[in-house]
């Protein structure tokens, strides 16, 4: 596939034309604090997973509403009694679940507590899930995927409850006594680096511990290039959804602004190490740039950050390539 976006030399100036709404901190304050108002009770239940060098725990916690939210945690078995680990905590791509047992135990392999969040309403696709969505507004089938589901309201719209989950997904991760709670570092790919990126967004101000951002080929950033743009899905969901709603797209844009993932990344004030695919159709190179030119931007010390530019890659992104480059940023941030 050829490049369809800009090129890179464009790519590293290209800032998102959105202005965030007024009231979004005060937003997000308020969604917060309704979640808090449930108690998290985190759960570890031990779980056999086959594996000799990794001991796994089935998670559950509370998230948006107070929902029982799936999870898996997985440690070295060799860990020393007593010793606490960083913790990478992982959000998943669109349509995915936290998938079986023993899917994917790479940074407990590494040394590392590697905690990772099922995704409410998803698995039908890919890694299997086992959180189902119980609000209202999960039958809001406008259009099918999830794209605009309860898109109608900022309230309903069903990342709202999405990202209050990345949120306490993190304080679910720290609530274990073998995770170091001072040492979170958030990740995922695609739909999962957009959930990364909301929840250091978030965390910003109101949840001390997370120290680095690790988004691959990152989803739900600028949305409104990302519709314009995009040629393969989910972002075509929501243009699909106004080819037959001809009148709804001032109050489709005015609801994504609270979610867009570029507002989030402004608020971001710990290092963060991106990456792009030059020839990603699914969430295009200019959508990821203009996350990461603005990262850090609104934090009071603006943070380190760093970009992988993959030019002739498609939405597989780095893979292998980036998970190494991960690899050695987190061992060379915690040396340090």
């Amino acid at each position: 596939m050829p490049l369809f976006d800009m090129p890179v030399d464009q790519l590293r100036s290209y800032t998102s034309s959105i202005v965030e709404p007024a009231d979004f901190d005060s937003f997000w304050d308020a969604t917060i604090a309704e979640a808090r108002a449930f108690a998290l009770d985190a759960s570890f239940l031990p779980t056999e997973n086959l594996l000799t060098v990794i001991d796994s725990f089935d998670v559950t916690f509370a998230g948006f509403d107070g929902s029982p939210i799936k999870g898996w945690l997985h440690l070295p078995a060799n860990r020393t009694p007593g010793e606490k680990l960083p913790v990478v905590v992982q959000y998943i791509g669109y349509s995915g679940g936290r998938g079986l047992i023993q899917q994917d135990t790479g940074w407990a392999q590494a040394g590392y507590a590697h905690f990772i969040m099922d995704t409410r309403g998803q698995g039908y696709g890919g890694l299997l899930g086992d959180t189902p969505d119980p609000h209202p507004s999960a039958g809001d089938v406008n259009y099918p995927g999830l794209m605009t589901r309860g898109i109608s309201a900022r309230d309903t719209y069903y990342y709202r409850r999405l990202y209050v989950d990345t949120f306490r997904a993190i304080e679910a991760a720290q609530s274990h006594p073998d995770v170091d709670a001072a040492k979170v570092i958030l990740t995922g790919i695609s739909q999962g680096g957009g959930l990364a990126i909301a929840a250091a967004g978030l965390a910003a101000g109101r949840l001390d511990g997370v120290i680095a951002l690790l988004p691959d080929v990152p989803f739900l950033q600028d949305f409104p290039r990302a519709i314009d743009t995009a040629p393969r899905g989910p972002y075509p969901e929501i243009a699909d959804f106004l080819n037959r709603h001809r009148t709804a797209y001032e109050g489709v844009l005015e609801v994504l602004n609270y979610y867009d993932g570029v507002h989030l990344a402004a608020r971001c004030t710990v290092p963060a190490l991106y990456s792009c695919a030059g020839m990603d159709d699914i969430c295009p190179p200019s959508t990821v740039y203009a996350s990461f030119n603005n990262y850090g931007t609104a934090a009071a010390q603006q943070p380190g950050k760093e970009i992988e530019y993959y030019r002739f890659n498609n939405h597989e992104g780095g893979q292998e390539h980036q998970r190494l480059r991960q690899l050695h940023y987190v061992a060379d941030l915690l040396a340090g």
